[in-house]
């Protein structure tokens, strides 16, 4: 048994909402925080449309969807969480965003043994437990969106994360979630995006250089290499600025070409082209668009 009979979830974005709705399907209470009512209102819906989804295709029973929904709270206060037994953090890929969160609850949580977790893509998970005066309990579990379909974790612990706190988690993960994980060092990047992120790099430069089109890049690999998407699709899910936060995390950690961001990549960031969740990005997506069915991301 993991001892995890509460879970809580800070951000209510793509990540976190997804989360939040693996967890309540497995049927544990969680509590959202969000860092206002206006979010929070925000989380909510996008909780409950990704419900209506699975019900609508069939992977939920309409008993099912409303009992998930009963579990979940979203609130707009971090001291709700003061009593969870595991808090996993799923903000914005921003370190010292991150790093005020796990400070503050460091402040709140009552529970000697709550494990607090991140969601990071890319920011070694040390610098946050060294935010905590409980580094030991600090642990990197990385999902995948979308949440409830994609079946990864990548579990990173610390150099001072605890056997016990590890074993824990890995336990919560497959058994209470049913997901399938794999552990890795401590490094930016981790497994999966230290591999996938220069792939994406190499295509946004492909267009840089006017090697090919996008369309044909995408196509490509889609129809070449049997990827569910092309990488400038992946990238517009995932998030061009999301995309560039973790490029420079591992260019500032390795310093090796491939990782550095395009200046393509920079320039629609500040254009504030990032893809699906703002209408456009490499292609143009409807206001309100909907997610990949099987597509790997990293974070919110």
């Amino acid at each position: 048994m993991t001892g995890i009979e509460r879970v809580g979830v800070v951000g209510c974005g793509l990540m976190g909402a997804g989360i939040a709705e693996v967890c309540a399907r497995a049927g544990l209470p969680v509590t959202v925080v969000e860092r206002d009512a206006q979010a929070a209102r925000s989380g909510r819906l996008r909780i409950a449309r990704s419900l209506d989804r699975a019900t609508a295709h069939g992977r939920l029973s309409a008993a099912q969807r409303e009992t998930a929904a009963a579990l979940i709270t979203v609130a707009d206060e971090i001291e709700a969480l003061h009593d969870r037994d595991l808090v996993i953090e799923a903000v914005a890929e921003d370190e010292r965003l991150k790093t005020d969160v796990f400070t503050r609850l460091d402040a709140v949580l009552t529970g000697e043994e709550t494990i607090l977790a991140t969601n990071t893509s890319s920011i070694p998970v040390i610098r946050l437990a060294a935010a905590t005066g409980r580094p030991g309990h600090v642990v990197g579990v990385h999902f995948f969106n979308p949440v409830p379909v994609l079946r990864l974790v990548e579990l990173v612990p610390s150099l001072l994360t605890s056997d016990t706190t590890v074993t824990r988690a890995e336990t919560f993960v497959t058994h209470s979630l049913g997901k399938e994980a794999v552990r890795t060092r401590d490094r930016a990047g981790f497994v999966v995006n230290a591999l996938l992120v220069p792939y994406l790099l190499a295509a946004i430069r492909m267009v840089e250089s006017g090697g090919a089109s996008v369309e044909d890049i995408d196509r490509g690999m889609v129809l070449g290499c049997a990827h569910p998407l092309g990488p400038l699709a992946l990238t517009d899910l995932i998030g061009l600025d999301t995309t560039r936060a973790i490029a420079e995390s591992l260019y500032a950690e390795f310093r090796e070409p491939q990782f550095s961001p395009p200046p393509l990549l920079s320039r629609m960031v500040e254009a504030g082209l990032l893809g699906r969740k703002s209408g456009r990005g490499f292609h143009t997506y409807d206001a309100e668009p909907q997610r990949a069915a099987a597509a790997p991301a990293m974070t919110r």
